[in-house]
């Protein structure tokens, strides 16, 4: 079996890699970073662009393969929180007719990383290098925000496991979904 996952970011193929040979269905399975074409760069800015993302992703990790994920970060609204957003990721599963939704737990980023996302159309990495939380060009394909502020505590592979974790309840129990 072949699962492609629709990125090349080592955090999410290894969350998918870890999980999956946990997974009796995908005994076996070799999975792939696929290089996917994104439209539009930058930062998901609502829970309906991150989820739209994931589920692109999935769909263009499907070609050639059994299985594809999308795992994509962004921005939710949220009341109550200090910048009224937070981040989350959602992961989506498609097997070639339909899609399984999962998200993970969410987290806030500071606001002025927030604003920056925001109104200065920075995605996450560029955001917490201009607030100076970072030296790092590409946070989001090592630690990530999470094991930055987790101070390594956990880290995005972690992270993005929970999504997974919740979309593959759908696909392991499809005959409730």
């Amino acid at each position: 079996m072949k699962v492609g996952v629709g990125s090349k970011n080592k955090t999410k193929v290894d969350a998918v890699a870890d999980l999956l040979s946990d997974y009796p269905m995908f005994e076996g399975a070799v999975v792939t970073g696929v290089a996917v074409q994104i439209d539009e760069f930058g930062h998901p800015k609502s829970i309906e662009e991150t989820v739209a993302g994931a589920i692109d992703r999935a769909k263009q990790a499907y070609k050639g393969n059994d299985y594809g994920f999308g795992i994509e970060g962004g921005l939710m609204k949220v009341p109550q929180t200090k910048s009224g957003y937070m981040e989350v990721a959602a992961c989506a599963i498609f097997d070639g007719k339909e899609v399984c939704l999962g998200l993970s737990q969410a987290c806030e980023w500071p606001r002025k990383v927030v604003d920056s996302i925001l109104n200065k159309g920075m995605d996450g990495s560029q955001a917490l290098k201009a607030a100076g939380l970072t030296s790092h060009d590409k946070l989001g394909e090592e630690e990530g925000y999470i094991g930055l502020f987790t101070k390594g505590r956990s880290n995005r592979t972690e992270y993005n496991k929970g999504a997974i974790v919740m979309a593959l309840m759908q696909l392991e129990n499809h005959e409730w979904f």
